[in-house]
């Protein structure tokens, strides 16, 4: 079955990129690709808690009209899945979707069954079948149906309060000019993407900051300079952000939409790749989210691949700069 790309749903499709290459990042090998042209995809997910290891594995097909209209169509396949188990868990995922009809939400079904597993695994009463099952859904949720109290993840909530704001960048009560971090460089086909992270939390100081590494000869020769920025406004409780493509089409909103699933907070993020005559395709893309994940883990805004394992979904919150 292949998904026939309708016109219609060219920024469906977009966000479906986007959503497929901020996972990809952020679970390396757990997220495998099935068959991209008919978007289908599966991650391998368990709780990694001593030695009651669970594993469940999520395959998704993503349908022409999702995220806006259409919910994805998923099965999973577990051993122990099965009865009450396989309702409870559905009803979970449910719920997750009516909570954010439109949004991309499958970093949120993710760690809903991590978490679920983390709960199974500490509960050495649950009973436990043989045998295998699979939980599929076809059919669109009914988005009135009554949400229950369930505590979701931080970052769906906040996610539903962010103003997308081309801030002016001329303010002059911002402060001293933030830090700013390199990150380590990744090498492709002569091509050099490398990262540049710095804390923000006022529009001035993405300026400041912009202005302080293009006073790196360096980094001012860059072919393109990508950033993006995330900035949590504690009187309007929503987000200040936005991003530059610098000339590589697209890939700022790509940025910024890792930054968004990763639900980092006052931060910003540059990436410089110096282009070595040889087309990259995609794969430029890839090194860009890699880059800028790989120095927000190594300073502290979100967890490495192993910890978001460790820690599952539920417990994760929003950051900021680690304490140092």
């Amino acid at each position: 079955m292949e998904n026939t790309f309708n016109p219609d749903h060219a920024e469906d499709l977009q966000s479906q990129i986007e959503e497929v290459e901020a996972l990809s990042s952020i679970y390396g090998d757990e997220w495998c690709v099935i068959d991209e042209a008919s978007r289908i995809f599966c991650i391998q997910i368990s709780n990694d808690i001593g030695d009651t290891k669970l594993t469940a594995c999520l395959q998704v097909i993503l349908p022409s009209d999702y995220p806006s209209s259409s919910p994805p169509i998923y099965q999973i396949n577990a051993s122990w899945l099965r009865g009450l188990q396989r309702v409870t868990l559905a009803n979970r995922l449910e719920d997750v979707y009516v909570e954010n009809v439109g949004e991309s939400l499958l970093y949120l079904w993710v760690e809903t069954i991590r978490e679920f597993l983390r709960e199974k695994s500490q509960s050495p009463g649950a009973e436990e079948e043989p045998g295998g099952v699979n939980l599929t859904t076809e059919e669109d949720v009914d988005n009135d149906e009554e949400n229950d109290d369930e505590e979701l993840p931080d970052f769906r909530t906040v996610k539903m309060n962010t103003e997308y704001v081309h801030p002016v960048m001329n303010h002059e009560s911002d402060g001293e000019v933030p830090p700013v971090t390199h990150g380590s460089i990744i090498t492709d086909r002569r091509s050099t993407f490398q990262p540049h992270l710095a804390p923000v939390t006022a529009a001035g100081q993405v300026k400041m900051v912009l202005d302080k590494l293009y006073g790196n000869k360096k980094i001012a020769s860059a072919t393109h300079n990508i950033y993006a920025y995330r900035i949590y406004c504690e009187d309007r409780q929503s987000f200040l952000q936005d991003c530059e493509d610098d000339g590589e089409t697209a890939a700022g909103g790509r940025l910024l939409h890792l930054l968004q699933i990763l639900d980092v907070r006052n931060v910003m993020v540059v990436v410089s790749r110096w282009y070595g005559g040889i087309l990259l395709g995609p794969d430029r893309f890839k090194h860009i989210n890699n880059c800028a994940r790989g120095v927000l883990v190594r300073e502290g805004y979100t967890p490495s691949a192993e910890e978001a394992t460790t820690q599952g979904g539920k417990g994760k919150k929003t950051r900021s700069k680690k304490a140092k």
